[in-house]
């Protein structure tokens, strides 16, 4: 099994995200291993995976062995006139795939590779003359996320974030599940310095004191919480 790369085309969608682009392209020019893939070379691949009814994995880094890098699935795969262009959906209930979309929205990995093998190749002189091996018929294993691609003609052009609402990430329940403390500490020292006087006069006690400050600590700290929370949504 063989593995070739080239830079997608990435947006993420409502539901945990959609990635999709160019898996690959079919510029002659050669890539880093002396390669150019020909026009209908994932033809009859596509056709077979079409045929079982089973979608094509989407991997990070092409990790077959780890099952949290199966971050999702293609919906969408097909040739046209640039190259093989794929949809794929990210897990929505896997947090490595949420990390991954994360980094894809962020714009810090933009990159699309495939693993396939070859069923048919040959040499190919190109205009400026140069040779090169022409990949005319191949098998296609998965469509993976990585960091340094081999083809560096497909681009990224846009990320849309997931829909809101929608969160799967450790860190934002952690920064959630702080926001909620921080909020009932707030209504809880409002309840006891409103009833606590009351009870305190008439059993001759004192009601709960607020330390001096800390009221307006805990609201700054709650709003720095939540902006943290509204500037990750965006």
């Amino acid at each position: 099994m063989l593995y070739k790369d080239a830079t997608g085309t990435l947006e993420v969608a409502d539901d945990g995200g959609k990635v999709c682009g160019y898996a690959s392209t079919f510029d002659r020019e050669p890539d880093c291993y002396g390669d150019v893939v020909a026009r209908g070379a994932f033809a009859r691949t596509l056709e077979r995976w079409e045929g079982m009814g089973k979608p094509i994995p989407l991997l990070y880094g092409h990790n077959t062995s780890d099952p949290k890098y199966n971050i999702g699935a293609v919906t969408l795969a097909r040739e046209d006139e640039r190259g093989l262009y794929v949809e794929a959906e990210f897990d929505g209930e896997s947090e490595v795939a949420q990390d991954v979309r994360h980094l894809v929205k962020t714009g810090r990995l933009y990159q699309f590779s495939f693993a396939y093998d070859v069923r048919e190749a040959g040499e190919v002189t190109l205009e400026n003359e140069a040779k090169a091996c022409e990949l005319r018929e191949l098998d296609l294993f998965e469509v993976s996320l990585v960091q340094i691609p081999a083809n560096q003609h497909a681009e990224v052009t846009d990320v849309k974030g997931a829909k809101a609402g929608r969160r799967n990430s450790k860190a934002d329940a952690d920064t959630i599940k702080e926001a909620i403390r921080l909020l009932e500490s707030l209504l809880d020292d409002g309840q006891d310095d409103e009833g606590g006087a009351q009870a305190g006069g008439a059993e001759g006690g004192e009601g709960k004191a607020i330390p001096e400050g800390r009221e307006d600590e805990r609201k700054a700290e709650l709003m720095a919480l939540l902006k943290e929370l509204e500037e990750e949504e965006d």
